[in-house]
């Protein structure tokens, strides 16, 4: 298996005529070491179950798929949720492992799975609704890695009488152990 570099995305990216979505706050991830890192710093393994939110191209969803049992990928964006099975198909030699879910994850209220790994690359604008959702409805979810912007990790891992400190801390805490794992 191998995994998506800078070129191989900006060749799926042209094929389908896509430029990344503002409003869709898309952001790919380009470099194959980084996804790799994100794949062994959440830990996943043999026989967990990943929930990956906005695979995009697919670069993190085949890492993800090298590591785990399966992968259950949500993507908003339709195009992009078409092609990721074709690429997976393309990479891996077990794309049956993947089930895409052409949704958007605030929406989402039960998976065909238990998810036991949250992977995500989300947006600023809708990073702690998502994140905080998707740690309501799945209490089978052990560990993750979810990327977002610098200042939303210091306020999802506040501790008490800090200044980032605040109701976004309070409910990660309720169902999470929140810290950062560093900047990419």
């Amino acid at each position: 298996m191998t995994l998506l570099g800078a070129a191989q995305i900006r060749e799926l990216a042209a094929a389908l005529d896509l430029k990344p979505s503002k409003s869709l706050g898309q952001n790919f991830v380009i470099d194959s070491n980084v996804c790799t890192k994100i794949v062994r710093t959440a830990a996943v393994g043999p026989t967990d179950i990943a929930l990956e939110i906005g695979p995009g191209l697919g670069s993190l969803t085949l890492a993800l798929l090298d590591s785990a049992a399966s992968v259950v990928a949500v993507e908003i964006d339709s195009r992009l949720a078409g092609q990721l099975p074709i690429t997976v198909a393309n990479h891996f030699e077990h794309p049956e492992n993947l089930t895409v879910l052409n949704q958007d994850a605030l929406s989402i209220q039960s998976l065909p799975v238990n998810p036991t790994v949250l992977v995500a690359n989300l947006p600023y604008n809708v990073s702690v609704p998502v994140l905080l959702h998707l740690l309501e409805k799945f209490g089978s979810l052990r560990t993750g890695v979810v990327m977002v912007q610098a200042e939303v990790a210091d306020r999802l891992a506040a501790k008490p009488g800090t200044k980032e400190y605040g109701i976004p801390s309070v409910k990660a805490a309720w169902w999470a152990e929140v810290k950062g794992a560093g900047s990419v």
